[in-house]
């Protein structure tokens, strides 16, 4: 027989200044008394933190990891919390005071004007503050964008449809907040420079030289072939596109 543990809290994620002060909060049930045991991972460390056998944790955010707490009883059994992520943002803690921030969302990043070409890829990326951590959704032209619910937007194939004006809204229980509008412009790719000029903004001027030199009912022309050429140079410091063909 034995004695199920049942997590009534766990921790949450976060996203901090680096140096701020915060606390990590797990509950659990169970039939007998609970021990807890917290562990951090950093990349690909996972380690037991010393000393941090409390329901609660607290932390002084210095660098981005992944926490979890170990409950267990009197008969051995043994639950984990969620993995929760405390991200640390280390470039804005002088214009954010703590003590006047209550964890709602604050943006840090805004994504930038992208132009792209059909076919290409694009990404997007903002990134906020919040306590607890911000969730995202991705606009564009004031539509929500189904599959973008992350800090980075990313469209791995673009369509000449997905053009338009990018935000993103980051929110969590204390508010939500909205980044930058950003336009996004993706345009055909570019055809062959003999055959058309290289923008569609500009008339294109095209010669079509043709130097023949075998007429069946007349005599052979003098210089044809220097003839094409001296005209094809004239014609090109006049900025037309020139197909020269002979014969």
């Amino acid at each position: 027989f034995s004695t199920a543990i049942a997590i009534t809290e766990q921790p949450v994620s976060v996203s901090v200044p680096v140096g701020y002060s915060f606390t990590l909060r797990c509950r659990a049930q169970g039939r007998t008394s609970l021990q807890y045991q917290w562990f951090c991972q950093y990349q690909s460390d996972c380690r037991l933190i010393p000393g941090a056998t409390n329901q609660d944790l607290p932390i002084i955010a210095e660098q981005t990891q992944l926490y979890t707490c170990r409950v267990n009883d009197l008969h051995r059994n043994a639950v984990f919390s969620d993995w929760v992520k405390v991200e640390v943002h280390q470039c804005v803690a002088r214009g954010l005071p703590p003590q006047l921030w209550q964890g709602e969302p604050v943006i840090v990043l805004n994504p930038s004007e992208q132009r792209v070409e059909v076919g290409q890829p694009l990404q997007l990326q903002c990134a906020a503050m919040g306590v607890p951590a911000p969730s995202y959704q991705w606009y564009r032209n004031g539509n929500l964008l189904e599959q973008q619910k992350r800090k980075k937007l990313w469209i791995s194939h673009t369509k000449v449809s997905d053009s338009g004006t990018y935000l993103c809204c980051a929110s969590n229980t204390r508010g939500e907040y909205w980044t930058n509008a950003v336009d996004v412009h993706v345009g055909e790719q570019s055809q062959p420079t003999s055959l058309c000029c290289i923008s569609p903004a500009v008339r294109c001027k095209i010669a079509l030289l043709v130097g023949n030199n075998r007429y069946q009912h007349h005599p052979n022309l003098l210089a044809p072939v220097r003839d094409v050429f001296e005209l094809s140079r004239l014609l090109k410091h006049l900025d037309f596109q020139v197909v020269s063909l002979l014969d």
